[in-house]
């Protein structure tokens, strides 16, 4: 038997039927019409915006969308946050739907020449990769006769420690290299753009608040020295986000007050240059991963050399992280359940595997379960970002799966 994920906190002491938004997994089933379906908890949420809030009331909260941009989730959280973040002009047509284009801004290592000049007609704030990708930008402002909106990436010259995806201290095809970052602000300022300010990212999926309590000190002080050395303060320090979510056995959540009383203090000693400067975190699976679940009903239940198989009618086709074949170096399991009987004790070993032709598609690997049977749907947690938009949702012609948003 292999260890499971801890369930999300306000599903762990639930017991009978799994009950999202008020409603059974089954409810939201046949509400569905079919499985396998992604339901979307609004009020969790909501509940994780009030604690950062809370936390940091006087940092600008920024959603990243790439985490999960389902139009109906992006409506719901628009009206709570301060902006979103996107990276490609699909994204940054979903956004404009449901907040102004000032407030939102796009970044990416590889914005084409088309992309570059929806943002710049919008209004939208590019957070510019690189001294090439300025002066495509320049190049494109100039034709249409329009300003454009330009914030700087930083490749930083600091990582974030234990992140699962480090994206500073290293050669990077993410931002300009700290040491150059100073002539690009100078050289967008000189141009006539409009400076919007620094977009410094270390890193994501990290857990130690220590250690993002360390990268953000070191990023204030990174945007203060390139602030001094480009001779201009920045209206907005994009401090990136890195809050890290429990998807393993083992793993403990963030901390996030403890981030929030030790970046008060940050700030409250900043270098005079950023005295009027914003302050912002982008957050993207800290606050949807846990109000996601995964629901797919199990189809058949086989057993082959000695060990039991949960066939359930979805995969890695609308799951991939689950799977562990979404930026995992180790393959573990996602917190599972068998959604009518929450609570119960396990009994049995099982690995519960999807439809897809292909051995990869395994959602639990020997698992504890209570007993499962045909017809059985499986709640697989920690769902609501980097799942379907981020699975091969074509593979091997299964239809999608459905996606709904609880109301408050």
């Amino acid at each position: 038997m292999k260890p499971m994920g801890a369930l999300p906190l306000e599903f762990a002491k639930q017991s009978g039927p799994l009950v999202l938004g008020g409603r059974t997994a089954d409810d939201w089933a046949a509400h569905a019409g079919d499985t396998p379906l992604f339901v979307y908890d609004m009020a969790i949420v909501t509940a994780r915006i009030a604690r950062f809030r809370a936390a940091m009331p006087a940092i600008d909260l920024h959603y990243a969308i790439k985490a999960n941009p389902h139009a109906d989730l992006l409506a719901a959280i628009a009206p709570l946050v301060d902006g979103l973040d996107v990276a490609s002009s699909g994204e940054l047509e979903k956004a404009m739907t449901v907040k102004p284009a000032g407030s939102i801004s796009f970044a990416g290592p590889g914005k084409r020449d088309d992309e570059l000049a929806a943002a710049i007609t919008a209004g939208a704030t590019l957070n510019v990769e690189s001294e090439g990708e300025a002066a495509r930008a320049f190049a494109i402002g100039d034709r249409l006769g329009l300003t454009p909106r330009m914030a700087v990436r930083v490749n930083p010259d600091i990582e974030l420690r234990g992140s699962g995806m480090r994206m500073g201290g290293r050669a990077s095809p993410f931002g300009v290299d700290a040491v150059r970052a100073a002539a690009l602000v100078r050289a967008i300022v000189a141009a006539g753009a409009d400076w919007r300010g620094f977009h410094i990212y270390a890193g994501s999926q990290a857990l130690d608040a220590g250690a993002i309590v360390e990268t953000q000190a070191a990023t204030i002080a990174l945007a203060a020295r390139l602030a001094e050395e480009a001779g201009v303060p920045p209206p907005l320090v994009n401090l990136g986000g890195g809050f890290g979510v429990p998807y393993f056995s083992g793993d403990v959540a963030l901390e996030v007050e403890r981030v929030g009383e030790a970046l008060a203090e940050a700030l409250g000693a900043r270098p005079a240059i950023l005295g009027e400067t914003r302050f912002a975190i982008e957050l993207g699976r800290w606050l949807v991963a846990e109000a996601g679940v995964y629901l797919t009903r199990v189809i058949d239940v086989k057993q082959s050399q000695g060990e039991t198989f949960v066939v359930v009618d979805g995969g890695l086709n609308h799951q991939l992280a689950a799977s562990g074949n979404f930026g995992t170096v180790v393959r573990r399991n996602y917190p599972l359940a068998v959604a009518a009987r929450m609570g119960d004790a396990p009994t049995e070993t099982v690995s519960v595997v999807g439809p897809l032709c292909t051995p990869l598609d395994r959602l639990g690997d020997k698992i504890a379960l209570p007993p499962v049977e045909v017809g059985d749907l499986i709640a697989i947690f920690m769902a609501g970002a980097y799942g379907a938009s981020a699975s091969p949702t074509a593979f091997l012609g299964h239809p999608p799966a459905s996606e709904i948003v609880t109301r408050l």
